[in-house]
């Protein structure tokens, strides 16, 4: 009863002041909404990425060919083919506990978890043979035959006549923004015969049976070709290999740092909003004297004063919040219909929103209402 009565208390005195109370309330609103907004750019944008790292498959350990040096700069992995088809096939026969292995071969699309939507992949027989075959992505499929089926129609890539088998289903654009979908695949011992004439392997994809054995298989291919490469004790590798758990981390902490940013900017906002509160609450308590004193004189504790005022703060910093995540999250859709960023906008975050912007009413309203409790009443009654 008596929290409700101080809650009754509150609003009347904000009303008083409508148009002060709104404008205090604006750096509470914007300050959440800029918290909200930001936790749900950054909340799309991990979901995001997470979803273009799963469409490389799953259990997938990446084997990178070596490096090379030209004109004195030191190119990256992948810059020089020191992957050999043995390396592949030792891979495939020598290590147990993979689910599939291939450049771009007959385990490529199992691999990368990547299925047709019509036709069919590719063979063993296709690959060993080097059959002019290939695959065609949906964004490669519209750009070249439109309306058309595809499937059993012949491109040339370099001059060489390809007929395609099969359509692979949509994949989306990858974690680096590439339509996945524009893409056009043949066996890789067609392109290396019949296109390129190349003897090496860049890159390597290998599948795991499952996701507890991805540590140890990624030394087991590791040692096993160090022992092909013969690289002896202390010297590098000629070869990079990477997993999904690898890239995860490392996009990952690219983007924390980022959302960590933004929050921190968005939090400085709320404590600019939360000096406005303590400011106001001055105001209020200097234009309030008399009544203090008023109330003192009638019998009002000290503690009773405290509790008012504190109320007015906290409740001028919780409709600012209420208002403030409406906006957020407002300007979360309109971020997403408008420019095309994905937003998520989590439980949480509005839960901390809402928390923080409570506690900044508490610990802003705290010193004027200590302030107002500890008035003299005599002092308080003669204030003109």
């Amino acid at each position: 009863m008596i929290l409700l009565k101080t809650l009754k208390i509150a609003a009347r005195a904000l009303r008083r002041n409508t148009l002060r109370t709104l404008l205090t309330m604006l750096g509470i609103i914007f300050g959440v909404g800029a918290v909200i907004a930001m936790v749900s750019l950054g909340n799309g944008a991990k979901a995001q990425l997470e979803a273009s790292i799963a469409t490389l498959g799953q259990n997938v350990i990446t084997v990178l060919s070596g490096t090379v040096s030209r004109g004195g700069f030191r190119m990256g992995f992948g810059s020089a083919g020191t992957l050999t088809q043995d390396d592949y096939e030792a891979i495939r026969k020598e290590i147990p506990g993979v689910n599939g292995v291939s450049p771009e071969g007959a385990d490529y699309l199992e691999v990368r978890s990547w299925p047709c939507a019509v036709g069919e992949s590719f063979s063993e027989a296709d690959v060993r043979n080097a059959q002019k075959v290939a695959l065609i992505g949906k964004t490669t499929a519209e750009t070249l035959f439109g309306d058309e089926d595809p499937v059993g129609q012949i491109v040339r890539v370099k001059n060489a006549p390809f007929r395609i088998v099969g359509i692979l289903s949509t994949k989306g654009t990858d974690m680096w923004g590439r339509d996945q979908d524009d893409v056009l695949l043949l066996p890789y011992t067609s392109a290396m015969k019949r296109l390129t004439g190349d003897t090496t392997f860049r890159s390597l994809m290998i599948q795991a049976v499952g996701p507890q054995v991805v540590n140890t298989l990624t030394n087991q291919i590791t040692d096993l070709l160090r022992q092909r490469h013969k690289i002896t004790a202390g010297r590098d590798d000629d070869f990079l290999v990477r997993t999904q758990r690898d890239i995860t981390e490392f996009a990952d902490a690219q983007a924390r740092t980022t959302r960590e940013l933004l929050f921190y900017v968005a939090l400085i906002s709320l404590i600019v909003g939360g000096i406005g509160v303590m400011n106001i609450m001055l105001v209020s308590v200097t234009e309030r004297t008399r009544e203090i004193g008023v109330r003192l004189a009638v019998g009002a504790r000290s503690r009773d004063i405290l509790l008012q005022f504190l109320t007015e703060a906290v409740t001028l910093s919780v409709a600012g919040g209420a208002l403030g995540i409406c906006f957020g999250v407002a300007c979360s859709r309109l971020v997403t219909q408008q420019l095309g960023w994905p937003t998520l906008t989590s439980a949480d975050s509005i839960i901390l929103a809402f928390g923080v912007s409570a506690a900044i009413g508490i610990f802003f309203g705290f010193y004027p209402s200590l302030k107002a409790s500890r008035l003299d009443p005599i002092d308080a009654l003669r204030y003109e």
